[in-house]
């Protein structure tokens, strides 16, 4: 399993870089809704509030949907959610670069006009479906797959994916700056400074579109090398069977007698 927790680390990084700089985005955007307006730090809520929408929606009305059509119990296989999750992550890294292009410009032109901040909710509403198929898609896998004894073990993996998808965000962003440093004319690199509209953030976006579509092909060489268990090797309870001397319980008193096999109900008979 260790190659389908390694292929979804690029979309955790996705996602931390998206959380970082909507922040940043959100501070140079309007804010206003009505005579409300949005804190910039709670803009990452976005794709929160579309997955708590979302994923009743997703468990009532296309589980049921699809599995008419696939026959399958979960309407499609843990690895195909993963999959379709990856995609959407794609499509939502190019909308990011879409709107930060647009933001940019709007804000070069005309500073004290910028566009609204209701423009990051297309990102993160493709990214929201995104993390609940594949988060979903990535907890059933583990705990289905992995070792009977290892099950609640498994179920971490998923987490390991996010721990390390943050970590390589970090990464990424010194290596772009270092790299773009060196073969920019400005000496300037992608991502250096505070100022956004100084930046090249829509150029980084671009990059991680461009790695997580590498990052998908990786995935479906080996989806489609994995092979599922085989359900005639799980052993479930119904399956066990004790033999007529076993004892179902270590209290003596639970112990079966099938010698002196006595019901309560034969003893109430016996009295009457």
């Amino acid at each position: 399993m260790l190659p389908i927790i390694g292929s979804t680390i690029i979309m955790n990084t996705c996602l931390a870089q998206l959380q970082t700089f909507s922040v940043q985005q959100g501070y140079r955007m309007n804010r206003h809704f009505g005579s409300f307006e949005v804190p910039a730090p709670s803009v990452p809520v976005i794709p929160l509030l579309f997955m708590c929408i979302l994923i009743p929606i997703y468990d009532l009305l296309f589980v049921p949907f699809a599995r008419k059509i696939t026959n399958h119990p979960s309407g499609i296989t843990q690895l195909q959610r993963v999959g379709v999750g990856l995609v959407l992550s794609i499509i939502s890294m190019g909308i990011a670069a879409l709107v930060e292009i647009k933001r940019k410009n709007q804000s070069l032109k005309n500073p004290l006009q910028p566009i609204h901040v209701f423009w990051l909710s297309f990102q993160y509403a493709i990214f929201g479906i995104a993390d609940m198929f594949t988060l979903v898609g990535m907890l059933e896998f583990f705990y289905k797959e992995a070792p009977i004894g290892m099950r609640s073990l498994s179920t971490s993996f998923t987490w390991i994916s996010l721990s390390f998808g943050y970590f390589l965000s970090s990464a990424f962003v010194d290596i772009i700056n270092s790299v773009t440093k060196r073969v920019s004319s400005s000496k300037k690199g992608w991502l250096d400074g505070q100022d956004l509209d100084q930046n090249n953030l829509q150029l980084f976006y671009w990059f991680l579109a461009i790695l997580s579509c590498l990052n998908f092909i990786n995935y479906i060489y080996w989806a489609c090398w994995y092979k599922y268990k085989s359900d005639d090797h799980q052993t479930s309870a119904n399956d066990i069977v004790l033999p007529k001397s076993a004892s179902v319980s270590r209290v003596p008193f639970l112990k079966v007698d099938h010698e002196n096999d006595v019901t309560l109900q034969g003893l109430e008979d016996h009295k009457n």
